[in-house]
């Protein structure tokens, strides 16, 4: 991944994601998860990843300021079975900006799923979403989804949450109102 023009990419891929919720954008280089984290991580926010790739390329680079999964500011989830969202930051009415943001590794991303989809549909609502969009995603269960429309439940609080294939983005941040069809 190119330090300038790589980041730069993926981090305009990722503002138009968090400003259109449920809107997919692409990647400048796969898988996007690591994209992500790469863009985002750096020296000040901490990061728990239990990718040992991940973990030794952000530490090698002087990146990595390491955090158990409670704590850190952002949170891998390459398997997002694995990930206890509930337990995550979700900041505090003086500083929502205190929540996590969790990047899930999903298998695809659909906008406007078909019903008979076998993806896990959700529902989104509220700023940046004219009416009511919805996303498809396959390898995130309703189980998940359902912990993450908690964990964003209590707005300005909760946790902003960024999907991922390989070259695929979505966001869902916790301004978003997510329902779980």
């Amino acid at each position: 991944m190119d330090p300038v023009y790589d980041t730069r990419d993926c981090f305009r891929a990722l503002v138009a994601a968090m400003s259109r919720p449920g809107t997919v954008s692409e990647s400048p280089t796969e898988p996007a998860d690591h994209a992500v984290l790469s863009t985002l991580v750096d020296h000040e926010v901490t990061c728990f990843t239990p990718d040992e790739t991940v973990w030794s390329a952000l530490e090698t680079e002087g990146r990595l300021s390491e955090a158990d999964v409670a704590a850190a500011s952002i949170v891998h989830a390459p398997d997002p079975s694995e990930c206890p969202v509930r337990d995550l930051e979700r900041g505090s009415l003086k500083e929502p900006s205190d929540g996590a943001t969790v990047v899930y590794r999903v298998e695809t991303l659909i906008t406007d799923p078909d019903p008979t989809d076998d993806v896990t549909r959700l529902a989104l609502s509220g700023p940046g979403v004219p009416g009511k969009r919805w996303l498809g995603v396959d390898g995130f269960s309703r189980d998940n989804a359902r912990a993450l429309a908690d964990a964003q439940s209590s707005y300005p609080c909760g946790v902003d949450a960024v999907l991922t294939t390989d070259r695929s983005i979505a966001a869902i941040p916790r301004s978003t109102e997510l329902e779980v069809a």
